[in-house]
């Protein structure tokens, strides 16, 4: 039988992914990227000595990496890292500090003393969230929301019966409030709403399962950094005979009679069996796809999710009251959102995350230094001056740390590096700037995600954040796992 082939746009952590289980089907695959980089916002950049990770900075759920490494049988590649003890640390407007431990017991015997919490409302919640995850991620993580045969399986009626526990007709804001009395123990569980950006404010309480794998769980660091995880997810593919075309971007991609037959690209055609996009699904079609007459409208027409501005700083100093992670919180939350998704502007006051590597990896800065990866959540593009903004920004941030911290943190920088929205759709083509395709923003969004095949061009699929199941890691490393499945029941494998 003659090899089938597979052409993959976009070498991200979904497209990485899907090329190994690809691969391991039997297909020859090929996969095609624009920039000069593997890992799509999962790549490294070193600056004067100064390393850091460019993009995602939170890993939970490792499995999937070991469950890769399993399935693809290379054991000359090794994949290490180490669960972390701390999920954060929180600085809050008034003050008040606290590091935050993993575990459920833990948590909540913290969150009690700090913030004044009933320690056992604190577990029963946590709780809550673990069954809620537990019972929810087969019948909706780990399988397309869009093919019956998948969407059906056993292990429905358990996910069915707690279908009243999930907050569904509830906002995650009005779910934690209804659990905790202190307005920090809410912002604290509202902030999870940013890991796909979206709205704590209107995203449904359903989403508040993303606390059970940071708290409950714990997040976890590669060994080398965050990067690691798309270099072994590469040397992986590498060795099953995966082609790599770098600097190569997609123009078109080529159907006849209703199938996918292949891609145009700057250095012209190429055929094949399958294509997969990684890319933006909105620039899929726009760019990809433009001449096509049945673009999902609806889904397309959603709401954005947030962007980000990061400044990478090198940082000439050590400082002991930081961790890895460490969140610097606005003082009016519903404030800073409403300026994220409704003005687009970016707030005065915004909530800082600063993730220092070099707290764990020592050689991603010199001696007696630190990297810093500042970020802010940002609205989406839609013309405004990011010159000033980010300017501004940067004043804010700085007099908002320095206060904090009881240091002139400007004087400290002597490495800076910037990402902006009109950056990150430059670099990866996320529309607007958007980090994760469409935001979670009402009852039916997180269900109403664009599926991971095409419903109007067979051999057509899609994987990574801006697809089904949604935007993080874990949940790109799903999709992957849903293209092969859907892949395996259309070729009768």
């Amino acid at each position: 039988m003659k090899e089938k082939k597979v052409l993959i746009i976009g070498s991200g952590i979904g497209g990485l992914a899907t090329s190994i289980r690809l691969s391991k089907l039997g297909f020859s695959v090929h996969v095609f990227e624009s920039n000069d980089f593997i890992g799509g916002k999962i790549n490294s950049k070193t600056f004067k000595n100064y390393r850091f990770d460019m993009g995602p900075s939170i890993f939970t759920e490792p499995y999937l990496m070991d469950e890769l490494l399993e399935l693809s049988e290379q054991k000359t590649i090794t994949f290490d890292y180490s669960l972390l003890s701390e999920s954060c640390r929180y600085f809050f407007a008034d003050s008040h500090s606290f590091t935050l431990p993993v575990g459920k017991k833990e948590v909540s015997l913290k969150i009690a003393r700090e913030l004044g919490e009933d320690e056992e409302k604190v577990f029963s919640y946590l709780d809550r969230m673990e069954k809620n995850y537990t019972a929810v991620a087969p019948v909706f993580i780990h399988v397309s929301l869009h093919k019956i045969k998948q969407l059906l399986n056993k292990q429905i009626l358990r996910a069915l019966k707690r279908l009243f526990k999930y907050g569904l007709s509830s906002s995650m804001n009005k779910v934690n409030a209804s659990y905790f009395k202190n307005p920090k123990t809410v912002q604290l569980f509202n902030r999870f709403a940013t890991y796909n950006g979206s709205n704590p404010y209107e995203t449904p309480g359903m989403l508040n399962i993303i606390s059970h794998l940071e708290l409950n769980k714990g997040p976890a660091l590669p060994k080398g950094g965050m990067f690691m995880i798309t270099q072994t997810l590469y040397d992986i593919a590498v060795q099953l005979g995966v082609t790599f075309s770098f600097n190569e971007k997609v123009e078109r991609i080529l159907y006849s009679n209703n199938r996918a037959t292949g891609i145009n690209t700057i250095k012209g055609d190429y055929l094949s069996d399958i294509v997969v996009s990684n890319m933006d699904v909105h620039f899929t079609y726009e760019k990809l796809l433009k001449d096509f007459p049945f673009h999902p409208k609806k889904i397309l027409a959603q709401e954005k999710s947030s962007s980000a501005v990061v400044f990478y700083w090198g940082i000439k100093s050590e400082f002991p009251d930081l961790g890895l992670h460490n969140i610097f919180f606005s003082e009016n939350y519903k404030k800073e959102f409403k300026s994220i998704f409704e003005t687009k502007e970016m707030d005065s006051d915004p909530t800082i995350y600063v993730n220092i590597t070099s707290k764990i990896e020592k050689k991603d800065a010199p001696a007696n230094s630190e990297n810093w990866f500042v970020m802010v959540n940002a609205p989406i593009n839609v013309g405004q001056n990011w010159n000033e903004i980010v300017s501004v920004l940067r004043k804010n941030i700085l007099e908002k740390l320095s206060k904090v911290l009881k240091t002139d943190i400007e004087s400290l920088i002597e490495v800076e590096e910037v990402m902006d929205p009109l950056k990150v759709e430059a670099l990866y083509s996320g529309k607007q700037g958007s980090i994760y395709g469409n935001a979670s923003n009402s009852r039916a969004a997180a269900f109403y995600r664009h599926p991971n095949f095409s419903k109007k061009l067979k051999g057509l699929y899609f994987t990574g954040v801006t697809v089904h199941p949604g935007g993080g890691i874990p949940l790109a490393l799903n999709s992957a796992k849903i293209v092969e499945r859907c892949v395996k029941d259309d070729f009768e494998l």
